[in-house]
């Protein structure tokens, strides 16, 4: 939650960029001018909440967390004994997706300014990584959707809707904002691009 907060406080401090802003060497730019990089900046930092969210809970729960390989992919483990503590498994699991909703619905619900492409990289991850983890990912060993199946009351359909259903929700809201439309276009300044110019 530290990690979710944290990010909170960024995605506030970083105004949306104005179009029409000056160049250090004076010719016009517009806010496309480093869109993609910022957007993935974005979505780098809300997978960050989520992995820290996962450590911050297991350190705090006063286990030991580690990262490992999964079948060729790096992990991080909770260092609990799932047999022994389910519940502390639990909340270690619901950490990384629980920290990224709440970011996003900090970014929909307190006033800032809008529509930055570091903000949309916050939404996007939070987003993307839910739908991964409610779709092709829920089924993974090491998946937190079957951790926690494996160690609550729900099951696996029922923490997918509940995660999924937050994320759709979200989305939503971001479709009938007008300070995120095009959401996945870089804006320019006579209209919008799709893709990476170099």
């Amino acid at each position: 939650m530290i990690s979710g907060l944290v990010g909170v406080l960024v995605v506030i401090g970083l105004p949306a960029t104005a179009s029409g802003q000056q160049s250090s060497s004076g010719g016009p730019t517009g806010p496309s001018d480093s869109y993609w990089e910022r957007f993935a900046l974005g979505a780098a930092v809300s997978l960050l909440a989520h992995e820290s969210a996962h450590i911050l809970t297991s350190l705090a729960l006063g286990f030991h967390p580690y990262i490992a390989f999964d079948k060729g992919r790096p992990t991080v483990f909770s260092g609990i004994d799932s047999n022994q503590y389910p519940h502390d498994q639990f909340l270690f699991s619901a950490a990384g997706l629980t920290t990224q909703a709440v970011i996003d619905e900090a970014i929909l619900d307190i006033p800032h300014s809008r529509g930055g492409a570091f903000e949309r990289g916050l939404l996007a991850g939070g987003i993307g990584t839910t739908l991964f983890y409610v779709t092709i990912g829920r089924n993974g060993s090491v998946s937190d959707i079957s951790v926690m199946a494996r160690t609550g009351s729900l099951s696996k359909t029922q923490l997918s809707l509940i995660f999924g259903g937050l994320s759709a929700i979200h989305a939503l809201r971001i479709s009938r904002d007008s300070s995120y439309a095009h959401f996945f276009v870089r804006p320019v300044q006579n209209g919008a691009a799709l893709g990476i110019s170099f």
